[in-house]
């Protein structure tokens, strides 16, 4: 996800930041009376892996406009204390470089040095990078763009996901609750809970879907007005990196 930003520059600190999902293009603004703009760039891969005992690894940053650009790039360690996704400054990535120019149609290669290897299990992190505008014209808007890539390292030990499903009730919802106690993220996706009546019960959408190494996620579910009953088993079909997912779910809690 690309968040646009008018004329300000990133956030800087060691305050927490909500994470977002790295994807690369562009969003233009029109505005009446004036004009806006932005840089292109694009940024492979979108996501990096590093294997056991891999310390280091790059990211390519291309410049597709047609002027120069600045940009800065920080490491944050990714964790998902509540569920959700949150960011904290860390340096246990080193970033080199973490600020630079790119011409138009060049590119910048970075680099980045895991400090310390990871402990048991896959140790997550996330690359921000950050478009700097550059200084105001009178009657432009320009659109800056921010990237989150996520970076996976593996521990030198075999480390796989272990990820089982329950329904949950809570104050007349529902939701769908994940939980990770193996060593290694996964990412689950097009999530279906089928009733043994034969209805569709779908997630709501949810920004990440990552349930990260020891971390319990919950997906409130659409259940048109219709909640399942107490006792009543679900089907769930889903889609991971690990392959498809098909598990009978027990609704659980229930008053």
């Amino acid at each position: 996800m690309i968040t646009p930003t008018l004329n300000k520059a990133a956030t800087t600190g060691s305050r927490r930041v909500v994470a977002a999902i790295g994807f690369v293009s562009v969003l233009i603004v029109l505005l009446a009376g004036g004009a806006a703009r932005a840089q292109s760039l694009m940024v492979l891969p979108v996501n990096l892996q590093m294997a056991p005992g891999q310390t280091a690894t790059t990211l390519t940053v291309i410049n597709k406009g047609d002027s120069e650009t600045a940009i800065q790039v920080r490491a944050y360690a990714w964790n998902q204390p509540d569920g959700d996704d949150q960011l904290t400054t860390s340096d246990a990535v080193l970033v080199s470089p973490p600020l630079t120019s790119i011409a138009p149609g060049a590119s910048q290669v970075v680099r980045l040095v895991l400090r310390r290897p990871p402990q048991g299990r896959e140790a997550t992190y996330r690359i921000v990078l950050d478009q700097i505008p550059p200084p105001a014209v009178p009657g432009v808007v320009r659109v800056v763009l921010r990237m989150s890539i996520p970076i996976f390292a593996q521990p030198a030990t075999h480390a796989v996901p272990h990820v089982y499903f329950h329904i949950e009730r809570d104050a007349g919802k529902i939701f769908l609750v994940a939980l990770n106690d193996g060593g290694r993220h996964e990412a689950i996706r097009e999530i279906v809970l089928w009733t043994g009546d034969g209805r569709k019960l779908k997630t709501e959408s949810s920004a990440s879907p990552y349930v990260l190494a020891g971390v319990t996620r919950r997906w409130p579910i659409d259940a048109q007005g219709s909640l399942p009953l107490p006792d009543e088993t679900l089907r769930l079909t889903a889609h991971a990196d690990s392959g498809a997912i098909e598990q009978q779910v027990h609704v659980v809690n229930a008053p």
